[in-house]
């Protein structure tokens, strides 16, 4: 028997096997979407809220349930301007619930000049109660010193923060500063990590991209990170940490993980994990990663990356646990929405 051919009847095996074991309970599959590369979602008001990479535009989705987040309608909220900074390679959305508004915050380059050096993060702002409705204004771009890319913005002890992936010479490095308003940076923009391990160097790039924050049940906060580059299968989830109360702004407060903390999987068909985010179920019980991979090898950069989700634990020392990516089309339990 062929490789392929035991590879194929060991995935059937295994969905069917899982679809016995999950009769009457609420289940999806992944991928959640055909085609979404760096999901975002955030939750507000018994509502997720949903959006990825378009390039031309920004989108979002708006369900009760992630697990049938690919029945919900994709709303077109915005659309960049004919010219200009900010009017084309519309990537990775964001969008944040900040003192009674959203904000939307999106890399956005020039048109005639789609290179690194014009890439900029730009915000949004809308007061309506529901994202998909009202009117986004925009605030301009975003005064960090460097050109860069994916930009996320949190709280901590009533601070926000915003953190992006910078371009410095020939490698990406993380930038972290403090917020004045949801669209001025104050105070020093701190290069807090940079490519240093092997497995940020893969696809001839050294790249640290795609921050995002995640609240430890302990003392501990940790920006996990998209490493290497997208076109390579390699491309994986690093992970800084740091004590809740330390200063945020300092590099030395940021230790980096010695290995990938989320990777491809090749027995499971899942290659090129990265650029995630995360949320909680409805009940709140759980913690959830969502992220973007492809299905195949060698699928670099395209279209075909799609978002995925699963959930994952806590380690006794505090740390998050996010496991292998799990198999697609294999049905697994749903959020739990409690009893």
């Amino acid at each position: 028997m062929s490789s392929r051919l035991a590879t194929t009847l060991a995935a059937t095996l295994a969905t069917l096997c899982a679809t016995q074991a999950l009769a009457g309970t609420e289940t999806y599959t992944n991928p959640l979407l055909p085609s979404g590369a760096d999901p975002w979602v955030i939750r507000h008001d018994g509502f997720y809220y949903y959006t990825n990479t378009l390039g031309n535009r920004i989108a979002l989705w708006k369900t009760a349930d992630m697990a049938r987040l690919g029945q919900a309608k994709p709303v077109v909220v915005w659309r960049p301007p004919a010219s200009g900074p900010g009017s084309t390679s519309i990537w990775a959305p964001e969008l944040h619930y900040i003192d009674g508004a959203w904000y939307l915050y999106y890399t956005g380059a020039e048109k005639g000049h789609d290179d690194d050096a014009h890439r900029h993060i730009y915000v949004l702002e809308n007061t309506a109660a529901d994202p998909t409705r009202g009117h986004w204004v925009s605030k301009g771009q975003v005064n960090a010193t460097l050109p860069g890319i994916d930009a996320t913005v949190f709280q901590l002890h009533r601070r926000w923060y915003f953190v992006y992936s910078a371009y410095v010479d020939d490698h990406s490095d993380l930038i972290l500063a403090r917020m004045k308003n949801p669209w001025t940076l104050t105070g020093p923009q701190v290069d807090i990590a940079h490519p240093t391990k092997p497995w940020e160097m893969y696809g001839g790039r050294k790249i640290m991209e795609a921050p995002e924050f995640l609240k430890g049940p302990g003392d501990k906060v940790f920006l996990t990170y998209s490493a290497s580059a997208c076109w390579s299968d390699h491309y994986a989830l690093g992970m800084l940490s740091a004590k809740a109360g330390a200063d945020l702004t300092h590099a030395s407060a940021w230790h980096k993980s010695a290995q990938p903390v989320f990777q491809q999987d090749p027995a499971h068909g899942v290659y090129a994990t990265g650029h995630n985010a995360f949320f909680k179920s409805p009940d709140g019980s759980q913690d959830w990663i969502l992220y973007h991979a492809n299905g195949g090898p060698n699928w670099k950069c395209t279209d075909r990356r799609a978002p995925r989700m699963q959930p994952f634990h806590w380690n006794a020392d505090g740390t998050p646990d996010f496991g292998q990516p799990i198999r697609d089309g294999v049905p697994h339990p749903a959020p739990s929405k409690g009893s």
